[in-house]
C-alpha cells in the first residue's frame, strides 16, 4: 500500500516467545496492518502494542509490522474488509456495524441490550464465531483472527435527559445501523454522522445526542459538548474483527499461522475483553468528575436506565429491530443466529 510507516521491531525473548527452534520453522515475513480508530483506548491499549511489539518479540524478529490506523488513511472504516479482501494490506480492523452495506448478517453480532454485562457480550461472540469467520471468508476473502469489545455504546446528549422517554423527538447520532434504527423504533430520529464530526455537531447544535462507548467518547472530547450520559447500552459493544487477506494468510506456513493464532488469542483478544469488563465504571467516572487515570475528569450528570426503560427498549427490540434485520438478512442467516446467539441470550427471531 501507498503508505509510509515507521515501526521499531523489537527482537529477542520475553512476552511468551517460542522456542528458537519453533522461530527457525517461522516465515520471515512482514505484514501490513491496518488497525481501528487511532486515538481510541482499543487501538492505543491492546492494538497497537500486539502488532507493533508483541508479535515481533516473539517471533524473534521474524515477523514484522508495518502498521497505521483507518482514520489516519482517510477511511471512515467501512471500506477496510473490502480493501483487506482485495489484498490492499494484509490485516484489518474495523467495527462489524460499519461493514453491514456489504454483509447485513454481521450487524446482529452486537444487538443492543442483548449483553449487559463484558462476560455475556463474550458468550454471544464466540457462540457466533463460527458463522461470523464463515461470512468474513465469503464476503471478504478474509480469515477471521479475533473479535474484539469496544465498552458498551452508551447515550450522550448535551441537553438534560432523566429517562429513554426523553429521547424522543432528538436527532440522535447511531454507533451502526441498527442503532440507528433502533433510536428511531423509540421515538428518535437516527442521524449517520462519522465518529470524528460528533463534537462539533453536539457544540453547534446540529444533534441533540450521539452513541459511542464511555471510554471513546471521553477520549474523543464528547463530554466537552454535552452534560447527561443516558447508561442504557442502546448501542451494544459495537466489536471490532480482526481479520487477515485469505491469500495471504495461506501463503504462510502452518508454523506462522499457528504462532499468529495463538498471540493474537493469548495476547490481544483475551486481555481486551478482561479489560472491558471493568472499563465502564472507569468511564463514567472520568467522565463525571471521579478518578481518573486517564486524564482530567468531566463533570457530566450521569442518568441510569430504570426497569421501564429497559422493558420499553427491549419491546422495540423484539417488534421492530429485530424482525427488520431478519428480512435483510435472510432466513439462513436468521437460523444461524437464533441456534447461537440466540441460544445464549434467550431470544429467537422468526424468519420472514
Amino acid at each position: 500500500m501507498k503508505h509510509s510507516f515507521k515501526i521499531a521491531l523489537l527482537a529477542g525473548i520475553g512476552l511468551g516467545a517460542i522456542s528458537t527452534a519453533s522461530q527457525a520453522q517461522v516465515d520471515e515475513v512482514t505484514l501490513s496492518v491496518v488497525g481501528s480508530l487511532s486515538g481510541l483506548p482499543l487501538y492505543r491499549q491492546f492494538e497497537e502494542p500486539f502488532w507493533t511489539k508483541t508479535l515481533p518479540e516473539v517471533s524473534g524478529g521474524k515477523i514484522s509490522v508495518e502498521m497505521t490506523a483507518f482514520n489516519q488513511l482517510g477511511s471512515n472504516g467501512s471500506d477496510v474488509y473490502r480493501l483487506l479482501g482485495d489484498g490492499v494490506f494484509d490485516v484489518g480492523m474495523t467495527v462489524f456495524d460499519y461493514t453491514v452495506a456489504d454483509a447485513p448478517e454481521l450487524e446482529a453480532l452486537d444487538v443492543p441490550l442483548v449483553a449487559l454485562t463484558a462476560e455475556e457480550m463474550k458468550a454471544a461472540v464466540d457462540a457466533a464465531r463460527p458463522w461470523v469467520a464463515d461470512s468474513m471468508r465469503e464476503r471478504f476473502n478474509s480469515h477471521l483472527l479475533a473479535i474484539a469489545p469496544f465498552p458498551p455504546q452508551v447515550v450522550f446528549c448535551r441537553g438534560e435527559v432523566n429517562s429513554l422517554d426523553d429521547i424522543r423527538g432528538k436527532r440522535i447520532r447511531g454507533s451502526g445501523r441498527m442503532t440507528t434504527q433502533f433510536i428511531e423504533a423509540l421515538g428518535g430520529e437516527g442521524v449517520n454522522l462519522a465518529f470524528g464530526e460528533v463534537p462539533g455537531a453536539l457544540q453547534n447544535g446540529v444533534i441533540d445526542c450521539a452513541i459511542t462507548g464511555a471510554g471513546s467518547g471521553y477520549s474523543a472530547g464528547w463530554w466537552e459538548s454535552s452534560s447527561h450520559l443516558l447508561v442504557i447500552p442502546l448501542g451494544g459493544w459495537d466489536p471490532v474483527g480482526t481479520a487477515v487477506n485469505l491469500d495471504r494468510w495461506e501463503s504462510l506456513s502452518e508454523e506462522t499461522r499457528q504462532l499468529i493464532t495463538e498471540q493474537v488469542k493469548t495476547n490481544f483478544e483475551d486481555p481486551a475483553w478482561a479489560d472491558a469488563q471493568g472499563a465502564l465504571e472507569r468511564d463514567i467516572a472520568c467522565l463525571s468528575g471521579g478518578e481518573c487515570a486517564a486524564g482530567a475528569p468531566g463533570d457530566m450528570t450521569i442518568v441510569y436506565a430504570s426497569d421501564e426503560d429497559m422493558q420499553t427498549a427491549l419491546t422495540a427490540l423484539k417488534e421492530r429491530v429485530l424482525p427488520d434485520w431478519a428480512a435483510r438478512a435472510g432466513a439462513d442467516w436468521v437460523k444461524r443466529w437464533n441456534e447461537t446467539v440466540g441460544e445464549v441470550v434467550g431470544i429467537e427471531i422468526a424468519a420472514n
